[in-house]
């Protein structure tokens, strides 16, 4: 059984994740700014800390918790994200920034973190968009988030090559459209082909095992656009 940490994991995919891997066996790190519902699950396996990727300081309560409790992390998804839809000319930078702060330099904080943790058959997997895919369709308003999720592809393959001798494995999933309640503030109305649960039963499987595979590697997860 893995011990895992999963970002973002009071909605959508990646609370779907956290109960798929508790209801396996394994051991769950539940990060989220809202814990309420992870809690609710009341799951012998799951251990939520109120977390913010934006919030420098919160990064000392995960990092005291591997320290006094797990020592080892198997897995780390980086699923947590902060969308704005918003004009371009009508963004202002601190709101860049703040989609920044979260989605690539929280990202990158959190990913050193827990790296010294890891074992060389250890997996990180960063969850981004299609959006941040070069040459995808891309869609008005979007300009932060899907820059974001750019940055986040190169640094997954920069880390690949930086840990390739002595691992963990890096590798990002480019994900399309997944009905969520991120899907329904960037995209109102629009009904995704696929459930939070059928992408998470993907990532999960992923997790485990896709680093015998792939290392540094960007997989385009989607059968639809957006």
């Amino acid at each position: 059984m893995a011990n895992i940490i999963i970002t973002g994991a009071s909605r959508g995919i990646g609370f779907e994740l956290a109960k798929l891997f508790a209801d396996d066996g394994h051991q769950i790190l539940a990060l989220s700014r809202n814990t309420a519902p992870i809690e609710e699950l009341k799951h012998k396996n799951i251990h939520a800390i109120a977390f913010d990727l934006s919030i420098s300081t919160d990064f000392k309560k995960v990092g005291d918790f591997l320290k006094q409790e797990w020592k080892q992390v198997d897995v780390l998804i980086n699923n947590a994200g902060r969308l704005l839809s918003k004009p371009f000319l009508e963004t202002s930078s601190e709101e860049f920034k703040a989609v920044y702060e979260v989605n690539v330099f929280g990202v990158a904080e959190m990913t050193r973190l827990v790296v010294p943790y890891m074992p060389s058959a250890g997996h990180v997997v960063t969850i981004s968009s299609m959006g941040g895919v070069q040459g995808s369709l891309k869609f008005p308003g979007l300009s932060a988030y899907s820059s974001s999720k750019g940055a986040v592809i190169t640094l997954t393959e920069l880390w690949a090559e930086e840990f390739k001798e002595t691992g963990p494995s890096f590798n990002v999933l480019a994900i399309g459209a997944v009905q969520t309640e991120m899907l329904e503030e960037a995209f109102p109305g629009y009904k995704a082909p696929i459930s939070a649960l059928e992408m998470a039963l993907y990532i999960k499987d992923f997790s485990l095992n896709g680093n015998k595979w792939y290392n540094g590697k960007m997989l385009q997860v989607s059968s639809s656009t957006p």
